[in-house]
């Protein structure tokens, strides 16, 4: 192989090895048990609330093991790629596509510390965390949701990390 060929040859994303973790956490959120059972809103603000517990989920798991703290970068920077594309295909224009995708990093940033806060200290501080970003009907039980969180961040952290970057979650 040349050296120009090389030079010039497209570079493999480092973001596409990610795409399945990336999927599943959009299918766990996606799961009919947190809008029938535990009563989050269906609607665009209730999934993105979700999308971002089950990410955040997925994030304190990676944060805690230095060789999946990389990675994590890529896994949020396809947050930022979809939410651009969601906000695109919404009609949002150029110009300001920008500034709502700064406002959802923050979102997902605050309720990363909440959520891990929750893990850390325990039931309580973790239904404070649910009812506070997670779009919920009435009546509803944020206790129960949390304890659903709580056990989805149980099955991450017993995940392989081959096996988490490869999207293979068990649930």
């Amino acid at each position: 192989m040349s050296v120009l060929s090389r030079l010039f040859r497209p570079r493999p994303n480092p973001r596409d090895a990610l795409r399945p973790l990336w999927h599943r956490v959009v299918e766990i959120a996606r799961e009919k048990e947190w809008y029938a059972r535990h009563r989050v809103a269906d609607t665009v603000a209730g999934r993105f609330d979700m999308i971002t517990a089950v990410l955040s989920m997925v994030l304190v798991r990676m944060e805690s093991d230095p060789d999946l703290v990389a990675p994590s970068v890529y896994l949020t920077e396809l947050f930022v790629e979809d939410m651009d594309g969601q906000l695109r295909e919404a009609g949002v224009g150029d110009v300001v596509v920008g500034k709502h995708i700064g406002r959802q990093m923050s979102v997902l940033g605050g309720r990363l510390g909440a959520y891990r806060e929750g893990l850390e200290q325990g039931d309580g501080v973790l239904s404070e965390a649910v009812s506070r970003n997670i779009s919920l009907l009435e009546p509803s039980d944020s206790a129960a949701l949390a304890a659903a969180l709580r056990k989805l961040a149980q099955d991450i952290a017993a995940t392989d990390p081959q096996e988490l970057l490869a999207g293979n979650i068990a649930r």
